[in-house]
């Protein structure tokens, strides 16, 4: 069921400083080096510019500091830059800072969304570029927990648990609702959890790999039988371009890695991967393994069925969670100095380095 393929001139990605964003401008550049792509981030605390240090001198590439809640900002990117693709990654995506400050989740997620659709249906319907995109990514969270079987399908009702979930289905709902009313060419995917590199420390992954570095606790909730499926970043980058290029506007696909981990298992692999590369007797990481307070709504069970992604365009990941996870720790390991920025926020005065602005 492949479409006619869709090849953009001048993409404007949102959040493009965040962890899966810089993945995929750092894939995309290479795989389209005559596209244009503009980055708008805000630079929040998990934006990091230290992270796309390898392209910013590329002719092609134009980092903007603003917020997709600014129409102004937006309107003018999509004017000069003759946008005609927005691949929007930009949000707030901790769950556990929507548990205890949901109310900036609204406003970036669902209100910045809303802005962001907006200004590129009036410039979509401008007639300023011959063809149009706006692709929404989302998260499997939108879907809710799942019981010991089944998976996430494209048709599974949206039945988000946390604040960070519901804003996140609400953005979901407005993306679908553009292309509903107005006809706009619009795109959603819904993707696993991601690891890889430069990912943001609060995470589960890189806070392990930090913590065991250090000798901290290993914080796990409730049982650490919540089961995830777990999904390479290199392999989510291509994805998304293979939905961008490829899809049919109005479409909506799941991504997944067919990898489903208990997360205590998570826990235990990375220790015993990092007892061998730190020299220690192994077992001994396990024993920093703390089992805290299950946080509130914390989803049992996500799983991704992403038959459709492939019967349809082609795309099955490539890594296995064994290699992946095993890269990801070398990674970190090699790239301390960038773990040691973002641990003590040092990473945040590279803007003004760079560029001469203040965050």
């Amino acid at each position: 069921m492949k479409s006619a393929v869709f090849s953009p001139v001048s993409l404007l990605v949102t959040g493009g400083a965040g962890f899966i964003g810089s993945n995929f401008i750092h894939r995309f550049l290479v795989h389209n080096p005559a596209c244009r792509l503009v980055n708008l981030d805000l630079l929040t605390y998990a934006g990091n510019l230290k992270s796309l240090t390898t392209v910013e001198d590329n002719p092609n590439y134009r980092f903007v500091r603003g917020d997709i809640a600014d129409a102004a900002l937006v309107a003018s990117i999509l004017t000069e830059e003759k946008v005609d693709a927005v691949v929007h990654f930009a949000a707030e995506s901790h769950v556990d800072r929507s548990i205890s400050g949901p109310e900036i989740f609204v406003r970036t997620n669902v209100l910045g969304t809303q802005v962001l659709l907006e200004e590129s249906r009036k410039h979509w319907q401008s007639g300023m570029v011959k063809d149009f995109r706006f692709y929404q990514i989302s998260t499997d969270e939108v879907y809710g927990s799942l019981g010991v079987s089944g998976y996430f399908t494209e048709q599974t009702p949206l039945a988000a648990n946390s604040p960070y979930s519901a804003s996140k289905a609400g953005a979901d709902l407005l993306v679908r609702a553009y292309h509903e009313t107005f006809g706009m060419p619009t795109l959603i995917t819904r993707c696993s959890n991601n690891y890889g590199p430069y990912h943001f420390p609060e995470k589960l992954i890189p806070l392990l790999i930090a913590n065991i570095i250090a000798n901290k606790p290993l914080p796990v909730y409730g049982d650490g039988k919540n089961v995830r499926d777990w999904l390479h970043v290199q392999d989510h980058a291509a994805a998304i371009e293979c939905v961008l290029k490829g899809a049919q506007p109005g479409s909506v696909y799941n991504i997944g890695g067919n990898n489903e981990w208990q997360n205590i298992a998570i826990v235990q692999l990375v220790c015993d991967l990092l007892d061998s590369r730190l020299g220690r007797e192994p077992g001994s990481n396990r024993q920093l393994i703390t089992f805290v307070k299950d946080r509130p709504g914390h989803d049992r069970r996500y799983a991704i069925d992403a038959s459709k992604l492939k019967t349809d365009l082609g795309w099955s990941p490539s890594y296995t969670f064994e290699t992946g996870i095993a890269e990801t720790i070398d990674w970190y390991l090699a790239h301390q100095e960038w773990v040691a920025e973002v641990t003590s926020g040092s990473y945040r005065d590279y803007y003004q380095q760079q560029y001469g602005g203040v965050l």
